[in-house]
């Protein structure tokens, strides 16, 4: 099961582009909000697990 951890670098209106710390070479992932934490603000960190994210 994959576990990781995304920066937030921009919100863009219901979505959002996130950076995999560990991939920082990848593109970015274009992620719903509704799939977020509603606190998430751009530079926060995020915790990927289970297919659920989470702030970190």
């Amino acid at each position: 099961m994959l576990k990781c951890d995304y920066e937030v670098k921009q919100i863009d209106g219901d979505y959002a582009h996130l950076q995999r710390i560990d991939r920082p070479e990848e593109e970015l992932k274009l992620v719903a909000r509704a799939l977020l934490p509603i606190e998430i603000y751009e530079g926060c960190f995020l915790h990927y697990e289970m297919m659920q994210y989470s702030m970190k």
